[in-house]
């Protein structure tokens, strides 16, 4: 490991509002702050709002800043992208966000039921390969996991420049009839664009905007009553 990595490691363990479980905290265990992130780490009852993958960390800083009545948690397993913006938000105190540092299978540990408000997924590895399908962040068994937290009718966004992994959670969305509240699959060439929070632009984003490539966008409603399977495959 480099030491620059070496470096980031070391200071994250100093920033405030970043938390790095040990495995042996969470294995078959519940997180200690379980159900309790809004009084233990935020003090207040505005709700929460997770960034699934947040990489950098750019996300969740940007709408820190714009929506500083709400909370948000950036959540990835990279701590040393994540120390970018768990510095911002250390340095220029940022009350209402804070990073975990975790992998999203584990997320189930981490929040209780209802704790959540909303979901981010911004930009995350499409798993392209059919046999990597259900390591995709909006495969059913991701999405059943954050029914287990998230309100009920709780808002997912998914932003990301892979047209598979886009026209795989709309083609799921439709077959389990998931609310779909929004979509584009250019989005910023959508004249109606009027959503602030759609602009926060993260490090690969701009990398992909800068290849050439479109941005896709889905938000969609999440209701614990709705069973969400897997799209059968087609036979022939």
């Amino acid at each position: 490991m480099g030491k620059d990595k070496l470096r980031r490691f070391e200071e994250l363990s100093h920033f405030d509002r970043v938390f790095q479980p040990r495995m042996d905290e969470i294995t078959g265990k519940e997180y200690f702050l379980k159900g309790r992130w809004k009084q233990e780490v935020f003090h207040n009852e505005n709700p929460l709002i997770l960034e699934l993958g947040c990489g950098k960390g750019e996300y969740t800083i940007g709408m820190a800043k714009r929506f500083p009545d709400k909370n948000f948690i950036g959540i990835d397993i990279k701590g040393a992208r994540m120390w970018k913006g768990a510095r911002s938000s250390h340095e220029e105190k940022i009350l209402n966000a804070s990073f975990l540092r975790t992998r999203i299978e584990l997320i189930s540990s981490f929040f209780s039921r209802d704790e959540v408000d909303e979901i981010w997924i911004t930009f995350p590895d499409p798993q392209p390969t059919e046999r990597r399908k259900k390591k995709r962040l909006t495969c059913p068994g991701f999405l059943t996991r954050y029914q287990g937290f998230l309100v009920d009718g709780g808002i997912v966004h998914l932003k990301t420049d892979s047209e598979l992994l886009f026209d795989y959670t709309l083609s799921l969305a439709k077959h389990n009839e998931i609310e779909i509240v929004d979509m584009s699959s250019d989005l910023y060439k959508r004249s109606e664009l009027v959503d602030p929070v759609l602009e926060i632009k993260t490090y690969y984003e701009q990398k992909f905007l800068d290849a050439g490539s479109n941005i896709n966008y889905l938000k969609f409603r999440l209701k614990k009553s709705i069973p969400i399977n897997e799209i059968p495959e087609k036979k022939g």
